[in-house]
């Protein structure tokens, strides 16, 4: 168990505290930041959320700067990510920042390209993240976090910040899964 892989398993153990602040009523009260009010526990939640996506660029900076890539990293460090996402993004359902039917295209496609990876890893073939999948994760993140907080700092301009990087993040979901599955076309469509 390197320190990638902790660090890894640390933001599996944020999800579950992560729900808890969003989804408790604990009763904090109200805040006001840079124009945005929101509760208390919206705040807490959504630096919960920001800190645990941070800890996926700093296990994989670490894992590669110091060769310490491991094959349970590689399995569990996507699926950590897609765990977080995926609460945040029905939470935010929940809470009704987000559409349902968005948050299900998202969802579909990580259980697809999930499958696709599966599939391909049966064959040998190992699928590494591309660019379009870089920038999906990118924009599910900042929107996530833009909601979570209430828009903060854009709603002093009156931008729906979160809500127009919801709609990006979107777009680059579908093309990026669309990608993956015309990139390996030829191996989904081999029989033996």
């Amino acid at each position: 168990m390197n320190i990638p892989n902790r660090i890894t398993i640390s933001r599996i153990f944020l999800i579950p505290v992560f729900m808890i602040v969003m989804l408790v009523d604990f009763n904090w009260g109200n805040m006001t930041l840079f124009g945005a009010e929101m509760p208390v526990s919206h705040f807490i939640g959504g630096l919960i959320f920001i800190i645990a996506s941070l800890t996926d660029w700093v296990d994989g900076y670490y894992a590669r700067k110091y060769n310490l890539v491991t094959t349970f990293g590689k399995f569990l460090d996507p699926l950590a990510d897609k765990l977080l996402v995926s609460a945040a993004l029905i939470i935010l359902v929940e809470l009704g920042f987000a559409a349902s039917w968005i948050v299900i295209i998202i969802i579909s496609r990580e259980f697809a390209v999930t499958g696709l990876r599966l599939v391909l890893a049966g064959e040998g073939e190992v699928v590494a993240a591309g660019g379009l999948g870089k920038i999906k994760t990118t924009a599910q993140i900042l929107a996530i976090a833009a909601l979570l907080l209430h828009n903060t700092i854009f709603t002093l301009a009156n931008i729906p910040f979160g809500e127009i990087m919801l709609y990006i993040a979107l777009i680059f979901t579908v093309w990026s899964g669309w990608d993956y599955f015309y990139a390996n076309r030829r191996a989904l469509m081999a029989s033996k």
